[in-house]
């Protein structure tokens, strides 16, 4: 992959991200705010923000869905399709040791993929109201950036080392 391609990358995706949220904000713009302006959420959410509107919201819904599903499918396929290489390829490494160390270091990875992608699925696509989806919410936006680092670095063998020796001196202290 050369600096050309990368470069090339970078453009397509903001702009294509920056596109699909344009024509997101044009549409709600046209939206009619009548009543209360307290959005019951963590944040300015899509649907909490929706349910504030006076207009009829299902087109808007509709164009989401249509501009949504290529943003969020497109790079989950390609991490999918990623994975099952990955495997495949981890699988004809002749050495068990090789085969537990590649797999150690993927699957920090994968865990953190499918934290995001698993709450992003399980709000967007069932359709849950109230609590769960703002526990979901929360989990999508502040715990899996916070357990991202820690995640990564349970691979790191300072940190599993600083993990044994707290272990050990908690159970002494017991």
């Amino acid at each position: 992959m050369d600096l050309t391609f990368c470069i090339k990358a970078v453009l397509l995706c903001w702009g294509t991200i920056f596109a699909v949220m344009l024509t997101i904000a044009v549409t709600m713009s046209y939206l009619w705010f009548c009543g209360p302006n307290v959005i019951d959420h963590f944040f300015c959410d899509f649907d909490p923000l929706l349910e504030l509107s006076c207009s009829d919201t299902f087109f808007l819904k509709i164009e989401d869905i249509m501009l949504a599903v290529p943003c969020v499918l497109c790079p989950f396929i390609v991490i999918i399709v990623s994975y099952v290489y990955i495997i495949f390829t981890i699988l004809k490494i002749p050495s068990v040791t090789g085969r537990q160390k590649t797999f150690s270091t993927c699957s920090s990875h994968l865990a953190v993929v499918s934290l995001y992608y698993g709450s992003l699925i399980i709000i967007y696509l069932f359709p849950n109201k109230g609590n769960v989806k703002k526990i979901l919410s929360l989990f999508y936006t502040v715990v899996t950036p916070l357990l991202n680092p820690m995640i990564y670095s349970l691979s790191n063998r300072d940190i599993k080392q600083a993990f044994k020796k707290l272990k050990s001196k908690m159970s002494s202290a017991l």
